[in-house]
């Protein structure tokens, strides 16, 4: 199954469309209105409306990726679900340490404590207030997967409490790894470090590889078994067809890794939305993006790209 917002679902049945990947449909902290403006996503009418033309180009299901105290806000997530009717797969797990800083909580307790949390998360529900409160209210609404982001090549200490929280709670549930690779970087490392902790590969997703321009080390990436998430098309849509990203989808596809590439948009700026008067919108990925696959000659693996990898990654292993 795959667990949504709103509950659990058959991918292979209940997932008629396309799947975006990796998505940001609320961000919303004091810290980002402060430090990010730009970032800023706190309008349910504004991504249900964002939403609408994704729905209409064929969109069934989203990940929104912004997982613990970090902007969050399920409820809001919920009802995005239900006015556009779409699914939405919420994460737990933690951010880059610049969405906390370093006497946040989620920087003073231990990989276990992290671990029990996401699990709660996963199992029980997530919290009303996010776990910005002392007050604790769960909600009926789950996580779906778990998220965890490196700051670099290679893990610091933060990240390699992170990823053993990550896999702790991955390895007691079967819910899948989420990952941010920093500027694209770190992804075989993620992979081994997870691995380590008993992970297997295909159960890690890893975001923004494209976003480092390497086709080399995206093969290497992909060589591990682990998912490669490409979500820069949206960005370089104002510079063309996103050519950087099209290559390397070309060479993964090439060298025998097409059904492990998911996309997403990870749009995460007001920029990037129609309804903040910004462009290309949302619905980009599965509109002039899916045009230009079918242009370069990647017509036939469309439906592995923008749907069937995607409901095989988000699905839950037996724990």
């Amino acid at each position: 199954m795959i667990r949504t917002v709103l509950g659990d679902i058959v991918g292979a049945t209940d997932v008629d469309g396309f799947v975006y990947a990796h998505e940001h449909l609320i961000i919303d902290s004091p810290l980002i209105e402060d430090r990010w403006p730009h970032i800023l996503l706190d309008s349910v009418d504004d991504a249900v409306a964002e939403l609408e033309p994704c729905h209409a180009a064929g969109v069934r299901l989203v990940v929104d990726a912004m997982p613990v105290a970090a902007g969050r806000d399920v409820g809001r997530l919920a009802e995005i679900s239900q006015r556009s009717g779409i699914h939405v797969v919420a994460v737990t797990g933690l951010h880059h340490d610049r969405y906390y800083g370093p006497l946040h909580w989620t920087n003073r307790v231990s990989a276990d404590t992290l671990a029990d949390l996401f699990i709660a998360d996963l199992t029980n529900g997530i919290d009303r207030f996010d776990y910005t409160s002392p007050v604790v209210e769960r909600t009926s609404h789950r996580a779906g997967m778990v998220k965890v982001a490196t700051s670099g090549q290679a893990p610091d200490a933060r990240d390699r409490r992170n990823l053993a929280a990550a896999a702790l709670a991955s390895l007691a549930t079967g819910a899948p790894i989420l990952t941010h690779c920093e500027d694209g970087w770190g992804g075989v490392e993620q992979v081994e470090a997870l691995a380590a902790h008993g992970v297997p590969a295909s159960a890690c997703i890893l975001s923004h590889v494209d976003k480092a321009g390497d086709i080399a080390y995206a093969v290497d990436v992909a060589d591990t078994g682990a998912y490669l998430e490409l979500d820069q098309n949206l960005r370089q849509a104002a510079d063309g067809p996103g050519a950087r990203t099209l290559a390397i989808i070309s060479a993964l596809v090439e060298a025998g890794h097409g059904e492990q590439i998911v996309l997403g948009t990870d749009g995460a700026r007001r920029s990037l939305w129609t309804t903040h008067g910004g462009a290309p919108g949302l619905a980009w990925l599965a509109t002039g993006f899916r045009q230009h696959l079918e242009s370069a000659g990647l017509g036939d693996v469309v439906p592995n790209l923008l749907q069937h990898n995607a409901v095989r990654a988000l699905t839950w292993r037996s724990s």
